[in-house]
């Protein structure tokens, strides 16, 4: 069985009497198996490479996040289209990992501690990077005019503003503060990146695919593994004073780098608090393969 038959989505027009249900039904079965894997893959690494260590979490991140991206490149095979799919939001995620990518691949600061974080950690980050790139090659070359005018919202300004803040908040673990700041500002444009994909969801009349509803959902358990571990491990994040006063004491330790981190992973949740409602309540009544249809409220 080839990929576009396991996860066909079907159409309107093929749901006719002697059809229906099966392409959804076939379609159900595919998903289901992706997220099998992916999820059999974790719970392996978790235990078996890593030994329940807690820093672990963000290694289980990565793995849900190259589910997140995987989804879409499903999308993409199966429906043979990108319909739903934002460049622009690819575009910060692709900034997001490549800024990560920068200090992880050499430097061990934000690594997790356990022996994932060997090369796992990193394995899965450039997976995805790759996956993205991709992705947006194929989104930019095939998209229709009227996607890429609702795909409109700019991207500079939540890259300069993630930058910018990065250079203010950004941590000293790597002890070499361009990469340090690099780090941060791939975790802010993470953090922002999904507000492109909710912005072309509310262009297109509420309704988005299946597969791109499970990616922003995916992306967000992604977010809140990493913020678990955040949150438990933020006391140890030093950080740079910002000013020290010849003569005057630095105050020692401070921990705005801390605070900034779990503050941005808190941000990409409060995004998608009121998406979130809609997608379990969707899921649960409807079903893994039904598009998500938002409500008029959830429009702007």
């Amino acid at each position: 069985m080839i990929i576009s038959d396991i996860f066909s989505q079907g159409s309107p027009q093929e749901n006719t009497k002697g059809n229906l249900g099966k392409a959804p039904t076939t379609g159900n079965r595919g998903l289901v198996l992706v997220y099998a894997v992916f999820i059999s893959v974790a719970v392996l690494i978790f235990h078996g490479i890593a030994e329940g260590e807690f820093s672990a979490f963000l290694t289980l991140s990565v793995i849900f996040q190259c589910l997140g991206i995987s989804l879409l490149g499903v999308h993409v095979l199966s429906t043979g289209g990108v319909h739903g799919i934002s460049a622009k939001s690819l575009q910060l995620e692709a900034i997001a990992l490549a800024c990560r990518l920068s200090g992880t691949t050499w430097l061990e600061g934000y690594l997790p501690s356990d022996p994932t974080g060997e090369f796992l950690y990193q394995v899965f980050d450039g997976v995805s990077l790759g996956m993205v790139l991709m992705l947006l090659c194929h989104v930019l070359k095939t998209q229709r005019k009227a996607q890429a005018d609702d795909d409109a919202l700019p991207v500079t300004p939540f890259a300069l503003g993630s930058l910018v803040l990065a250079a203010l908040l950004h941590a000293d673990l790597d002890d070499r503060p361009i990469f340090d700041t690099l780090w941060m500002t791939g975790l802010f444009a993470g953090a922002v990146a999904v507000v492109p994909q909710l912005w072309l969801m509310t262009r297109n009349r509420g309704n988005a695919p299946a597969m791109t509803s499970h990616f922003v959902a995916v992306m967000a358990f992604s977010r809140l593994l990493s913020l678990i571990y955040f949150y438990h491990a933020y006391p140890e994040v030093t950080s740079e004073p910002w000013f020290e006063t010849p003569g005057v004491a630095a105050v020692e330790d401070p921990r705005h780098a801390g605070h900034a981190i779990v503050a941005g992973h808190v941000v990409h949740l409060m995004l998608l608090g009121d998406f979130a409602y809609h997608y379990v309540k969707n899921v649960a009544a409807r079903g893994l393969h039904s598009p998500l249809e938002l409500p008029q409220t959830f429009i702007v």
